[in-house]
Parts: structure tokens; C-alpha cells; sequence
């Protein structure tokens, strides 16, 4: 079993905070923490694939979501899930009041840099928790 630290980040398809979400998580797992940390379908864990849910069950994860409604997390827990984190998009935009970090496809300049300075902050996050395992 792989005890890396999962990085869930919402759909959140149609909408720049998803966007942002699923592109923080691919900075920490292919360019930040590529050996410490994974990530993982959203879907698999709704439609309950047995062998992603053995991997977020016997690791720490930490959810990114774009919205209020909390898809990641909620859906990491009810698989069993073990959320060491719950990071929303909406309050690492708070650092940025403002800004329009692009549309639902499309980052622009000032949506990278939110993405790139929220990733720093996970994949210390990651790094503590894989510490920690």
C-alpha cells in the first residue's frame, strides 16, 4: 500500500473555481510533491471503485474545493476517506479580492499565480503530512 498523501480536487466542471481547484492539485502531484503525493478521480470515489478507495482509506488526503458544497470532501469521507485537510478555493481567494483569475476553460496570468502560490501552501501541507505517516 502507498501511504503518499492524496490531493482530491473537485470537478467543479463549468466554473473557474473548479478549474483552479483541479489545477492547484496537478501543480503539488506532477511538480511539487510528485513523490510523496497522488491524486485521484473524483468520479471513482462517487461511482465507488473499490481499489481507489482502498488507497484513500489507508492514506491521508486533503480535498480542494471550488465551491460552498464541498463535493470533494464530502465524498472522501463518505468513501471512508481520511481528510486530514479541507482547503476551498473560495478562501484562498480572499488573499486576492478582486481578481479574475479567468473563465471555466481558460486560466488567465492572475489565475496561474493564484494557482501557483495556492499549490506552494498545499504541497507544504502535503509535506508535513507525509512527515507525519
Amino acid at each position: 500500500m502507498s501511504n503518499k498523501v492524496n490531493v482530491i480536487p473537485c470537478s467543479g466542471m463549468g466554473k473557474v473555481h473548479g478549474l483552479l481547484a483541479r489545477e492547484m492539485a496537478l501543480k503539488v502531484v506532477q511538480e511539487l510533491c510528485p513523490d510523496i503525493s497522488q491524486t485521484e478521480c473524483l468520479a471513482y470515489i462517487v461511482t465507488g471503485d473499490q481499489e481507489v478507495r482502498n488507497k484513500i482509506r489507508t492514506g491521508q488526503c486533503i480535498t480542494i474545493d471550488g465551491c460552498p458544497l464541498m463535493c470533494a470532501a464530502k465524498s472522501v469521507n463518505h468513501a471512508g476517506g481520511v481528510i486530514a485537510q479541507e482547503l476551498r478555493v473560495l478562501d484562498a481567494l480572499k488573499s486576492y479580492r478582486g481578481v479574475k483569475p479567468g473563465t471555466a476553460t481558460a486560466l488567465n496570468e492572475e489565475g496561474w499565480k493564484i494557482v501557483d502560490e495556492t499549490a506552494e501552501k498545499i504541497a507544504m501541507q502535503v509535506k508535513e503530512i507525509y512527515g507525519e505517516e
